[in-house]
């Protein structure tokens, strides 16, 4: 008889990730006397995005760092972003800067990442962040990818040799985590809206990896027997992209919603925000 599935806690893993990144920050403070701050840049007044930076500020002050807001109009420009971004790329403090997604349509998002000096692009959103993590390059990955590997590492999940499927082909989450899988030997396949006969190909999947965006999508049918589920989706009413309620008896293994991927994303934006504060201090 197969053993129950194993709940990936992200909280707990989040708790001792900063556990270890308090330590880190207070010996970059004993160094240079700077308490290291991440920055971020709010475009209008998104309910979601409020909250997520409101998060990541919550977060920053738990491992004793600092948190820069930039908060701009819904009527600003690319190059009012652009600016923004600028003066934070030459402030001496700032280690991390983070454009919340998404921004306002006037606003040219990739132009807008692509200003992100790559040695602050702690949210791996630089297009030459990507192409550099992509072939094993020294580079920061984007946080949500970079936490799913985190998990499938912390829990001892073999990714080597594995069939993945990612469903979703988002530049900051489909696409950099399947470049991360492949990278670990994973062989990976990306399903998106024209993909023929999906339930067929997630039924061949040791990893299912849900980064669509629609509640409740991949359906407890579509998943085989003791296959690793990694909900990253997040909807209104705190429902993730998988069923879960029905999909995860069948398992081995699966990130709730919420408490799964979520905390462990801040955790590895805020992780890379400490790499980078330690490089600038020459503790790394």
């Amino acid at each position: 008889m197969r053993e129950p599935p194993v709940m990936l806690d992200g909280r707990l893993l989040a708790k001792e990730i900063e556990a270890d990144l308090t330590r880190r920050v207070a010996r970059i403070l004993e160094k240079t006397g700077e308490v290291p701050a991440l920055a971020t840049v709010l475009v209008g007044e998104d309910p979601a995005s409020v909250t997520y930076v409101r998060m990541k500020g919550n977060a920053c002050a738990r491992i004793g760092m600092a948190s820069r807001k930039v908060i701009l109009p819904d009527s600003s420009t690319t190059e009012d972003v652009l600016a923004a971004i600028d003066e934070l790329n030459r402030a001496p403090d700032v280690c991390g800067i983070l454009l919340q997604h998404p921004v306002p349509p006037q606003v040219d998002e990739q132009r807008c990442f692509n200003a992100i000096a790559r040695d602050k692009d702690v949210d791996g959103v630089n297009v030459e962040s990507f192409g550099a993590m992509t072939m094993k390059l020294p580079a920061f990955g984007s946080a949500t990818p970079m936490g799913i590997m985190e998990i499938l590492a912390r829990f001892d999940i073999p990714v080597a040799g594995r069939e993945a499927v990612v469903i979703g082909r988002s530049p900051i989450l489909g696409k950099p985590v399947a470049m991360l899988l492949l990278n670990a030997d994973a062989t990976v396949t990306i399903c998106h809206s024209r993909t023929r006969d999906l339930p067929a190909v997630v039924r061949r999947a040791d990893i299912v990896v849900a980064a669509v965006g629609k509640p409740l999508f991949v359906q407890p049918d579509w998943i085989k027997e003791g296959a690793v589920l990694i909900d990253a989706g997040y909807n209104p009413g705190n429902i993730g992209d998988i069923d879960l309620a029905n999909a995860a008896p069948r398992s081995s293994a699966y990130t709730p919603v919420p408490g799964g991927v979520g905390p462990v994303t801040i955790s590895m934006l805020m992780k890379q925000t400490v790499i980078s504060a330690e490089r600038r201090a020459g503790l790394a």
